[in-house]
């Protein structure tokens, strides 16, 4: 029997759904009984303080985590495609780090975003459509990866994203490491993916001020668990990142224990 993701009871359609989803690294507590939905269209900010199971939520959509409990849905649907096969199914994932393929050109970079394409015509429109986007990838199309500056490798990694035309862009602390001034541009390619593409996303990132600047809404974990989810408005307006970074938060369930 296929099961379906359970309502959110506003009539409006959830592309993405995480249902009481919890991940266990043996001992360590990633995620509890976490539950958020994502609606088409959206930017939406994953944040919170190290360890707080930001990362862990894209690589429980990814089956790249062990989730022990609850259900990850897409398109209402249960998600159980294996990981490698979860891109045929319109969700990319552009990992921490880039890790770009530094000995090939950029123009080969992105191709290998889209391997199992085999419609040539369709691979030479997404190649175009991704420099389209970024022209700084067709004015080095032919140079290799390593002369790359780290902003211009993050626009690579993007673009590669891309290349598999996703519905779900899942952005994994994308201006880590990154110049202020670089971090800028890679805030504005974000929100001009979302814009011109009408692709949905979820962004990790630590950078709140920046994130808060470009999504639409925003889940605060702590401890493995959703603090807060509103509008960057109702964050600004709360004091929910302090407390959270400041560890201030406190559980219901933890009151009066040890």
């Amino acid at each position: 029997m296929t099961q379906t993701a359970p309502s959110n009871g506003s009539g409006e359609a959830v592309l993405l759904a995480l249902d009481g989803v919890s991940v266990h690294y043996g001992a360590v507590v990633a995620l509890d009984d976490v539950s958020l939905g994502i609606r088409k269209g959206e930017v939406v900010a994953v944040m919170g303080p190290n360890g707080a199971g930001k990362s862990t939520v894209l690589k429980a959509i990814m089956g790249l985590a062990p989730v022990v409990a609850g259900e990850v849905y897409w398109r209402q649907q249960r998600l159980a495609a294996a990981t490698h096969e979860i891109v045929k199914e319109g969700i990319a994932f552009v990992p921490q780090g880039r890790r770009v393929f530094t000995h090939l050109t950029i123009e080969e970079n992105l191709e290998l975003g889209c391997l199992y394409l085999g419609d040539h015509e369709e691979k030479a429109r997404r190649l175009n459509s991704v420099m389209e986007l970024f022209p700084i990838l067709h004015e080095k199309r032919r140079d290799m990866a390593s002369a790359m500056s780290g902003g211009q490798q993050q626009m690579l990694a993007l673009g590669r994203g891309l290349m598999a035309d996703p519905d779900l862009l899942l952005l994994d602390e994308p201006t880590l490491g990154l110049a202020p001034i670089v971090v800028g541009e890679v805030f504005q390619k974000v929100r001009e993916i979302s814009d011109r593409l009408n692709t949905t996303i979820i962004l990790v990132e630590h950078n709140i001020r920046g994130a808060l600047e470009i999504v639409d809404r925003a889940y605060v974990l702590d401890r493995g668990r959703i603090a807060h989810d509103g509008t960057p408005e109702s964050i600004r307006e709360s004091n929910i990142l302090t407390d959270v970074f400041l560890g201030r938060v406190r559980r219901e369930d933890n009151e009066g224990g040890s």
